[in-house]
Formats: C-alpha cells, structure tokens, sequence
C-alpha cells in the first residue's frame, strides 16, 4: 500500500485517539495486522509485529478487555494507566514518521499525545460516572462500545482516511463535551457526600 502524507497522518492521529481507550488492543491488533502481512506498517512501528511483542500485547489485551467490563476495577484500571496511554499514543503517532524526520515525529507525538489524552479523560470520567449506578450494564455496554470503535478507526485510518477525519472530529468534539459534563457531575457528587465542616460554639 502507497500511503501519502494524508493518510500517515490519518494512522498517526488514529493510534493516538485509540490508544486511550484501548493501548494493548492497539499494539496488538497494529502488530498483528503488520505480521501476518495485511499492511506494510511504517518502519516505526515494525517493533510490534515482532513475535514477542505480539505475545505481550495480546496477554494484556486479553486482561484489559474483562477488566474493563467490572464496576470500579474499570475505574482503577484507568486511573493506573493515565501515566501509560498518553505517552504511548505519543509514541506510536511519532512511530508512523519515524523514519521521515524529526519534525514530523515530533508533530506527531504532540497531536497523538493529545488525542491520547482527550480520549483517556472521556472514558475515565464517563466510566467514572456509569460506576454511581448500582447495575454493572451500563459499564458493559460502554466497554463494548470502545471494543468496537478502536479496531473500526483503525481500519478506517487505512482504508479510507477521509471518512475517518470526520469520525475523528466527531469523537473529540463528544470527548470533550463528556469530560466537561461528567467532571461536573463528580464533583457535584463528591460535594454531597463529603460531610460540611462543624462550626465550634
């Protein structure tokens, strides 16, 4: 596959987006698909078809898909990874230019360490948020929702970038309006539960 400029950038702006809802799925769906040969990954990313990394992505995968399925282990589980997900993203949108020079990757790693992190903080703070409930389905259905959505962008960042430039706007712009409804959410809750100081007579 011929990849231009635009569709590099499609790739790169996809594995930072996905990976933070799913790193592990990332690694090891990109590596897998580089193995057995389905896209020619970019040189930058030839480390995750190896079959080593292939083994570990996939075992964390695996852990992470029944993880993210159990009421406040999912929230944990995000909270564990925040330090984890954004530099990855960042790394895996510079692997796509790896080998095109400095000002690329650089440029790369900054917009997928930010897509990275926009995802990251929707899916932490609306898991956050589906936890107040006491039914476990609603954590479930989301779980699935971001199963399905990481290996459909992917897929869409390689075969048809300009469907998924729109996708992608899409995403950030409900990321961001998530984030800024469940941040608030959450802090109005922990408000009422934290008990109001007792004033001395």
């Amino acid at each position: 596959m011929n990849l231009d400029l635009g569709h590099l950038v499609a790739i790169a702006a996809a594995l930072g987006w996905a990976s933070g809802l799913r790193l592990y799925a990332v690694l090891f769906l990109t590596g897998a698909a580089g193995y057995l040969g389905w896209v020619d990954l970019p040189t930058g990313l030839h480390l995750l078809q190896h079959p080593l990394v292939l083994g570990a992505s996939g075992l964390m995968c695996a852990i992470e898909f029944f993880v993210d399925k159990v009421p406040g282990v999912d929230s944990l589980w995000d909270a564990l990874h925040t330090l984890v997900r954004i530099p990855a993203g960042a790394a895996l949108a510079a692997g796509v230019f790896g080998g095109d020079g400095a000002a690329w990757s650089l440029a790369a790693a900054l917009v997928g360490g930010a897509l990275a992190a926009t995802s990251h903080g929707a899916k932490a703070t609306t898991r956050a948020a589906a936890n107040t409930s006491p039914e476990p389905f609603s954590n479930i259905g989301l779980s699935l929702a971001g199963d399905a959505a990481v290996p459909l962008m992917l897929w869409l960042s390689w075969t048809h970038p300009a469907v998924f430039f729109p996708l992608l706007a899409l995403a950030l712009a409900v990321a961001v309006v998530l984030i800024a409804l469940f941040f608030k959410f959450l802090r109005r809750l922990l408000r009422r539960d934290v008990p109001a100081p007792r004033v001395a007579a």
